[in-house]
């Protein structure tokens, strides 16, 4: 099958790898000429442009769209919608979020264009495994993307959730379970770090991926982390957020959903980014002020 392909970072370059290695004939853009050199060298056909993208692809064309999320991916988005024809497929694998694709399938919609949203997970190590898609959209375009969705998945590794935005709601609520067990294996390997057993916390891992109930990919990601730097002293304890963790939070409370365990695991990365923290410093302030307790200058 063929496919254009928008973005050529980590993500990109590994699934327009994985296309190519699965026969399809991948027609790549991105803004910077030293990645579609490499992707070139990776089986893609190179573009120079948006336009000149559409114009190696034949009707109707199924264009991916893998840039950052927010501004770019809607910019990207637009300017397809004015170069694209009739039956033609927008496919958004970045991280969006869900109200912005109704909005935006209903737009492309007006022009004969189909909008397919695909909650894309696995990242760096999608390329050998493959990656859990998650997708939304209308049957038949959806269909017709299946030998691409095949190819990037491994076995049994895609879907077809619901309509425009599913795939994308679905891979919400993925990364706000993700970032909930990131927190759990965080905190109780900290409390291990500090047992006076002194324990080896790479073996403890790997042998929870032996049996334990608590095993998993993130877990044996943790092992071979804790292997190559076992106290982590090569980095720093500051953690982003990718946005879905807040979208999924914003949607919990609309439905009157509690979420505690998500809502605690981001709220731990806003406190991981500052230096120090003007609340700690009132609770210091308010414990001298009403108790004469020693603060610390």
């Amino acid at each position: 099958m063929d496919i254009g392909f928008i973005g050529l970072g980590k993500m990109g370059m590994n699934m327009i790898t994985r296309l190519s290695q699965g026969g399809h004939r991948v027609v790549a853009y991105d803004r910077t000429p030293e990645l579609i050199t490499a992707a070139e060298g990776k089986g893609a056909t190179a573009s120079s442009s948006l336009e000149d993208l559409i114009a190696r692809l034949p009707k109707p064309r199924a264009v991916w769209v893998m840039v950052p999320s927010g501004k770019p991916t809607e910019d990207t988005v637009q300017h397809l919608r004015t170069i694209l024809d009739d039956n033609d497929i927008v496919i958004d694998g970045g991280n969006t979020k869900f109200h912005d694709d109704v909005r935006r399938a209903a737009d492309l919609q007006k022009h004969g264009i189909h909008y397919v949203d695909a909650g894309t997970s696995g990242g760096i190590w999608g390329l050998q495994i493959g990656y859990c898609l998650m997708v939304g959209g209308e049957n038949e375009p959806v269909n017709r993307l299946a030998p691409i969705l095949t190819t990037l998945a491994p076995e049994n590794g895609w879907a077809h959730v619901g309509g425009h935005g599913a795939g994308h709601y679905v891979k919400m609520v993925h990364n706000g379970i993700e970032y909930s067990m990131m927190q759990g294996y965080a905190e109780g390997f900290e409390l291990m770090s500090k047992s006076e057993y002194n324990l080896d916390l790479a073996r403890v891992a790997d042998l929870w991926m032996h049996g334990s109930v608590v095993r998993s990919w993130l877990l044996e990601l943790a092992a071979e982390a804790l292997k190559d730097d076992p106290k982590l002293d090569s980095l720093k304890g500051y953690v982003q957020d990718s946005g879905e963790g807040r979208w999924m939070i914003m949607e919990a409370i609309e439905k009157d959903v509690p979420v505690p365990t998500l809502t605690t695991a981001l709220f731990t990365r806003f406190r991981s980014r500052q230096e120090t923290s003007f609340a700690e410093k009132m609770l210091a302030a308010l414990r001298k002020a009403f108790g004469g307790h020693s603060v610390r200058k």
